[in-house]
């Protein structure tokens, strides 16, 4: 993405890539610019605009104590703002992704700090943000402490004390309760918020 007089422009070698990787045809690429770019001037979906979004996909004691954790997933330089070229790649990963690659970007939600492992302490935090809407969809739910307890032991296969990017893949493919639970619950998330938009 480059800039002219200040304004956000897409470049056609910015139009080409997207088109090929996410498999959209170059009009709808520049098409879903337009459109980001009438919303988001200066080509940057902020904090703000995005609490937006989450609150009409989700409850608002939800939404706000999650939005943080999904800005993280589409915020991939942590820049703190989110560009037309990173919403487009996970909007495409999680629409038409493979396990893999809606797993991998999941991952993000979980690691809190983006210091490429899920530590015990931040997968609470992020249970901890679920509860709410984990306990709305089953009033029997077990505790916020022994969900993160038994969902870290299911991914932590070395027990080295963190998770990684394929540990985490592993227990949410490999059908454990909690991990399987925790990022369906994850996913669930995001089908509420593209149905709002």
């Amino acid at each position: 993405m480059g800039s002219k007089n200040g304004k956000p422009v897409l470049r056609e070698e910015d139009v080409s890539a997207l088109s090929k990787s996410i498999g959209m045809p170059e009009a709808e690429v520049k098409d879903a610019f337009n459109t980001f770019i009438a919303e988001h001037p200066n080509g940057k979906m902020k904090p703000k605009d995005f609490r937006e979004i989450m609150s009409s996909a989700l409850p608002k004691k939800d939404a706000s104590k999650m939005e943080k954790h999904v800005f993280r997933i589409y915020d991939s330089n942590n820049d703190g703002h989110v560009d037309f070229v990173e919403f487009m790649v996970v909007f495409f990963i999680l629409s038409d992704g493979s396990s893999e690659e809606v797993l991998t970007k999941m991952f993000r939600l979980f690691d809190v700090n983006s210091d490429g492992t899920i530590t015990k302490k931040e997968l609470t935090r992020l249970v901890k943000d679920m509860y709410g809407l984990l306990k709305k969809d089953d009033p029997n739910v077990n505790t916020i402490d022994l969900i993160a307890k038994s969902a870290f032991a299911e991914m932590d296969k070395d027990e080295d004390g963190k998770i990684t990017t394929e540990e985490f893949i592993a227990a949410c493919l490999g059908e454990q309760d909690f991990s399987k639970m925790l990022a369906n619950k994850a996913i669930d998330i995001f089908m509420e918020e593209e149905a709002a938009e």
